[in-house]
C-alpha cells in the first residue's frame, strides 16, 4: 500500500487487500453511529496481515464530548469516540496497521 494516504483512502485500499472472494463474505469493515452520541468502527482482522497483531490500546477522555478508545480485541480493531473522531480513529487504525504490516 501506499504511504501517506488520507485514511480514508488506506481504508479503502487495506479493504481492497483484505478481500479474496472469501474474506468480505463473512467478514468485513463497519462504521456505525453511537447514541452517546460519537461513532464506532469495527475492523475484522481475521486471515488478514494483522490477523493476531496485537495493538497498544489507546484511550483519552477529556470530558463528555472528548474522548476516544481504540484497541484489538478478539482479533478485531475497534474504535469508538466522540463525532468529532471519526477521522482521527481511521488514523489510528491506518497508523497501527501501517506499522504492523511492515513488521510481519
Amino acid at each position: 500500500m501506499a504511504g501517506n494516504l488520507h485514511p480514508v483512502a488506506f481504508l479503502q485500499e487495506w479493504y481492497r487487500d483484505a478481500c479474496n472472494s472469501e474474506w468480505e463474505q463473512t467478514r468485513g469493515v463497519t462504521i456505525e453511529s453511537l447514541s452517546s452520541p460519537g461513532w464506532i468502527v469495527t475492523v475484522d482482522l481475521a486471515e488478514t496481515s494483522l490477523d493476531g497483531v496485537p495493538m497498544d490500546p489507546l484511550r483519552a477522555q477529556r470530558s463528555s464530548s472528548d474522548w476516544i478508545d481504540c484497541r484489538v480485541e478478539l482479533n478485531q480493531f475497534i474504535g469508538s469516540g466522540d463525532p468529532a473522531k471519526l477521522s482521527t480513529i481511521l488514523h489510528v487504525f491506518e497508523t497501527w496497521a501501517s506499522r504492523s504490516q511492515k513488521v510481519k
